[in-house]
């Protein structure tokens, strides 16, 4: 195996993301009313659009004007949206770390809109560590989408047979698997340290 560069997602493999971080707050001691809110707004399929670059503005609007009584915390997610990460994932970021000191590329391709994934980078200075990104929000493509790990491709010069991706997403390593990518399906950060063992990449 020749492994040329390492792919990580990041929310899910690098980052805790998750909107009940941020909403919780506003559902104190309601667990069960809080996820009934995330689902009756479709928030998921909502937010995946945003991802794809459609831009919070448009997005907020739409969603506020199908659900008015919903409005502030539709709203509240993008003002308070640091709040729905709870911080990195240690062992990951320290494997990243790992593998960019062994002198591995390292790429990002990850499902994240182009406004907050500035937010995200003045947080956590372990996004400098990266050589390029392909962001969703900026290409307008959302994993597991075939098209944009062929656009990551291009911009990493390998073949796929030549990457290794690590994601958490079983539709996405499916997607890579098939296009021929080294895959790593991500679970833990010590699973991800088992299988980079296994690989000999660290």
């Amino acid at each position: 195996m020749n492994i040329q560069a390492i792919i990580f997602d990041f929310g899910g493999v690098l980052l805790d993301w998750d909107p009940r971080y941020l909403y919780r707050r506003y559902f104190p001691d309601q667990p069960k009313a809080m996820d009934q809110f995330l689902a009756e707004i479709n928030f998921y399929e909502w937010n995946a659009q945003q991802d794809k670059g459609r831009s919070f503005m448009e997005g907020i609007a739409e969603l506020s004007m199908q659900f008015p009584h919903h409005a502030h915390l539709i709203q509240t997610y993008f003002d308070c949206w640091e709040e729905s990460i709870s911080g990195p994932m240690g062992g990951s970021v320290e494997l990243l770390r790992r593998l960019k000191q062994s002198g591995y590329p390292i790429y990002g391709l990850s499902n994240w809109s182009a406004e907050t994934y500035p937010r995200a980078r003045l947080m956590y200075p372990f996004f400098d560590l990266f050589d390029d990104v392909v962001l969703s929000g900026v290409v307008k493509l959302n994993k597991p989408d075939p098209a944009i790990f062929n656009l990551l491709l291009n911009k990493v010069g390998s073949t796929a047979p030549e990457c290794l991706l690590i994601d958490d997403s079983q539709p996405n390593i499916d997607t890579a698997k098939k296009l021929g990518f080294v895959t790593i399906h991500f679970t833990s950060p010590e699973q991800l340290h088992t299988e980079l063992q296994r690989l000999n990449l660290i």
